[in-house]
Protein backbone atom coordinates (compact mmCIF):
# COMPACT_ATOMS: atom_id res chain seq x y z
CA UNK A 1 0.00 0.00 0.00
CA UNK A 2 2.52 2.65 0.70
CA UNK A 3 4.53 2.02 -2.09
CA UNK A 4 1.75 2.83 -4.31
CA UNK A 5 1.31 6.06 -2.17
CA UNK A 6 4.95 6.68 -2.55
CA UNK A 7 4.58 6.87 -6.13
CA UNK A 8 1.56 9.07 -6.19
CA UNK A 9 3.03 11.37 -3.81
CA UNK A 10 6.59 11.14 -4.73
CA UNK A 11 7.26 10.58 -8.40
CA UNK A 12 7.12 13.47 -11.04
CA UNK A 13 6.40 10.77 -14.31
CA UNK A 14 2.42 11.22 -14.49
CA UNK A 15 2.14 7.45 -15.70
CA UNK A 16 4.17 6.33 -12.67
CA UNK A 17 1.45 8.18 -11.05
CA UNK A 18 -1.17 6.24 -12.19
CA UNK A 19 0.62 2.94 -11.59
CA UNK A 20 1.07 3.93 -8.41
CA UNK A 21 -2.66 4.75 -7.96
CA UNK A 22 -3.49 1.32 -9.05
CA UNK A 23 -1.18 -0.60 -6.73
CA UNK A 24 -2.94 1.35 -3.87
CA UNK A 25 -6.37 0.71 -5.02
CA UNK A 26 -5.37 -2.85 -5.46
CA UNK A 27 -4.14 -3.30 -1.81
CA UNK A 28 -7.23 -1.74 -0.81
CA UNK A 29 -9.26 -4.42 -2.48
CA UNK A 30 -6.84 -7.29 -1.06
CA UNK A 31 -7.71 -5.98 2.30
CA UNK A 32 -11.40 -5.90 2.13
CA UNK A 33 -11.16 -9.30 0.52
CA UNK A 34 -9.20 -10.72 3.26
CA UNK A 35 -10.91 -9.38 6.20
CA UNK A 36 -14.45 -10.71 4.46
CA UNK A 37 -13.22 -13.92 5.10
CA UNK A 38 -13.99 -16.28 8.20
CA UNK A 39 -12.26 -18.94 9.58
CA UNK A 40 -14.32 -22.10 9.26
CA UNK A 41 -16.94 -20.13 7.46
CA UNK A 42 -19.05 -21.53 4.69
CA UNK A 43 -20.73 -19.76 1.42
CA UNK A 44 -24.50 -18.51 2.41
CA UNK A 45 -26.28 -21.43 0.78
CA UNK A 46 -29.08 -23.24 2.63
CA UNK A 47 -27.61 -27.02 2.09
CA UNK A 48 -30.37 -28.84 4.10
CA UNK A 49 -33.64 -27.91 2.99
CA UNK A 50 -36.14 -25.17 4.44
CA UNK A 51 -36.74 -27.09 7.56
CA UNK A 52 -33.34 -26.95 9.16
CA UNK A 53 -32.40 -24.01 11.31
CA UNK A 54 -30.28 -21.43 9.77
CA UNK A 55 -27.25 -20.21 11.91
CA UNK A 56 -25.67 -16.85 10.46
CA UNK A 57 -22.90 -16.61 12.16
CA UNK A 58 -21.77 -19.73 10.31
CA UNK A 59 -21.74 -17.72 7.10
CA UNK A 60 -18.51 -15.52 5.34
CA UNK A 61 -20.50 -12.35 4.75
CA UNK A 62 -20.77 -11.71 0.35
CA UNK A 63 -20.94 -7.95 1.35
CA UNK A 64 -17.31 -7.30 0.89
CA UNK A 65 -16.38 -9.25 -1.49
CA UNK A 66 -19.27 -8.12 -4.15
CA UNK A 67 -18.31 -4.50 -3.06
CA UNK A 68 -14.66 -4.84 -4.09
CA UNK A 69 -15.92 -6.33 -7.68
CA UNK A 70 -17.87 -2.86 -8.13
CA UNK A 71 -14.30 -1.40 -6.87
CA UNK A 72 -12.42 -3.50 -9.21
CA UNK A 73 -14.35 -1.72 -12.20
CA UNK A 74 -13.68 1.16 -11.05
CA UNK A 75 -10.43 0.62 -10.93
CA UNK A 76 -9.97 -0.41 -14.24
CA UNK A 77 -12.22 2.45 -15.59
CA UNK A 78 -10.21 5.46 -13.56
CA UNK A 79 -6.43 3.68 -14.91
CA UNK A 80 -8.16 3.91 -18.62
CA UNK A 81 -9.70 7.30 -18.59
CA UNK A 82 -6.35 8.49 -16.64
CA UNK A 83 -4.17 7.04 -19.73
CA UNK A 84 -6.16 9.08 -22.13
CA UNK A 85 -5.67 11.88 -20.50
CA UNK A 86 -1.98 11.15 -20.32
CA UNK A 87 -1.92 10.70 -24.15
CA UNK A 88 -3.60 13.90 -24.29
CA UNK A 89 -0.77 15.15 -22.35
CA UNK A 90 1.85 14.02 -24.18
CA UNK A 91 -0.11 15.04 -27.09
CA UNK A 92 0.15 18.75 -25.94
CA UNK A 93 3.03 19.15 -24.12
CA UNK A 94 5.45 16.36 -25.73
CA UNK A 95 6.11 15.21 -22.16
CA UNK A 96 4.70 13.41 -19.21
CA UNK A 97 7.21 14.95 -16.31
CA UNK A 98 5.32 17.18 -14.41
CA UNK A 99 7.92 19.71 -13.69
CA UNK A 100 7.89 20.42 -17.05
CA UNK A 101 5.14 20.54 -18.08
CA UNK A 102 4.32 22.58 -15.31
CA UNK A 103 7.23 24.72 -16.79
CA UNK A 104 5.60 24.80 -20.04
CA UNK A 105 2.27 26.30 -18.52
CA UNK A 106 3.79 29.30 -17.08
Amino acid sequence: MMIGFYAMIGKKNLVKKVVGMNIFQTSIILYFISIGSKKGGTIPTVEHGHGAAIQAIQYINPLPHVLMLTAIVVMVSTFGVAMALIIMIYRKYRTIEEDEILKLRR
